[in-house]
């Protein structure tokens, strides 16, 4: 049986004024997703356990059928897996935004989406300049703003964090004054000294005395954040005996597909953002069925969407995944014979408050012996077509999507 995930990555969200009160995924034409859900099981599924930040590490954990619960160990160690940045027993990886503050407020967490080249060479600027006295910590570029910092610990030294240790996502906090936001508990201190030390260094480098030039953002400070040590979990070949590949332009997701075992496809002109290549994402998800039993393909746009509170945006993200993704991948699997094809959100993102919310998200699955619900994919007819609800998430994998 092939198998694909098509995850619209905080595609769910609430009515809006601006489209006449409807969800953005009412609003859409997605005449693909719908054909999904008509066709087959329309249901709800709760990916964040209550204990958590509802966000895309757990979230996507979920999807992928892990339990956070037995495996999470922070958002960064996910990140740094697709970065092919190895840890140790006794070393945490930290996420490192390139962000802008500006009047002391969160003002951009993506630092007006700065270009992987520039933060490049701002990461390097920061690995040769930023220090921690008695502690060894290295700084690695990323994918635009999202770069990390890995702290190599000793052998038998205490750890730098701890349970207490509290760290805030930027983009749930947009134009919030930052100084309400900074790391707590313990290893904070290090972390707010990392902080200020990094803002330091690259407030006035030539790639920000550009941008300003230029009338961008600068990129004027780092945010750290969402600490973790190495995970260890099964592969999912060793779980469901399916050889899997994962397609996305984040780092957190491929880590995440990786650290699953699956693998690994990169695709020409997928940035995840608004103006990925949407066409290519569904050409090379057609392509990787081929060779594999599953094909997860992850798009980040209506996330970004969402964090910028646009709500046409949104919509127009939607009806391409759906036009330029769902379709193609549908039509391939049909020729396959027998098959299941799975669209949900990781988590919700909501366009009133630019953050991401644990409420359910709708999912849709259709495929072979799979009877249908003859309603459209949304959340308000996931909630009216009175299909499975989840309260643990990660059961979707194994209970309905492997299911024969």
């Amino acid at each position: 049986m092939k198998i694909a995930i098509v995850i619209p990555d905080g595609a769910a969200d609430e009515p809006q004024g601006s489209l006449g009160d409807l969800t953005p995924l009412q609003a859409a034409r997605t005449p693909e997703m719908d054909r999904v859900a008509r066709d087959g099981v329309l249901g709800r599924s709760r990916n964040v356990p209550d204990r958590f930040l509802p966000a895309s590490d757990v979230a996507t954990l979920s999807l992928f059928g892990y339990d956070p619960e037995r495996y999470y160990t922070g958002r960064a160690p996910l990140e740094v897996v697709a970065m092919g940045i190895a840890l140790g027993p006794d070393d945490w990886a930290v996420r490192c935004n390139l962000m802008t503050i500006l009047d002391g407020r969160m003002t951009d967490f993506t630092a007006g989406h700065v270009s992987s080249e520039e933060g490049a060479e701002l990461v390097a600027a920061l690995r040769a300049n930023v220090h921690a006295d008695g502690h060894e910590v290295e700084f690695f570029p990323g994918v635009s703003y999202r770069n990390a910092m890995i702290y190599r610990g000793r052998p038998g030294s205490p750890p730098p964090f701890g349970d207490d240790t509290t760290t805030t996502p930027p983009h749930d906090v947009p134009d919030q004054l930052a100084a309400d936001h900074l790391p707590r508990g313990t290893g904070s201190e290090l972390l707010r000294r990392l902080m200020e030390a990094g803002a330091s260094v690259i407030q006035d480098h030539a790639v920000n005395r550009a941008r300003v030039a230029a009338g961008k953002l600068p990129a004027n400070a780092i945010w750290l954040w969402g600490q973790g040590k190495a995970p260890r979990v099964p592969t999912f070949a060793e779980l469901h005996g399916k050889r899997g590949a994962i397609l996305s332009a984040v780092d957190l997701v491929r880590g995440t597909g990786m650290l699953a075992g699956w693998a690994r496809v990169d695709v020409p002109g997928a940035t995840g953002y608004l103006d990925t290549d949407y066409a290519a994402k569904g050409r090379y998800g057609v392509e990787a069925l081929r060779d594999h039993d599953l094909v997860c393909v992850h798009v980040e746009a209506p996330d970004e969407a969402s964090h910028e509170g646009r709500a046409d945006a949104k919509v127009e993200a939607l009806e391409r995944i759906d036009r330029e993704i769902v379709g193609p991948i549908r039509e391939a699997l049909e020729s396959y014979g027998e098959y299941r094809l799975l669209v949900s959100p990781d988590h919700s993102t909501l366009i009133r408050t630019r953050a991401h919310d644990r409420a359910p998200v709708p999912w849709a699955l259709c495929g072979t012996g799979l009877s249908g619900s003859g309603k459209p994919y949304d959340e308000i007819s996931a909630m009216e077509a009175g299909g499975p609800f989840l309260e643990r998430g990660w059961q979707l994998m194994g209970d309905h999507v492997l299911k024969r």
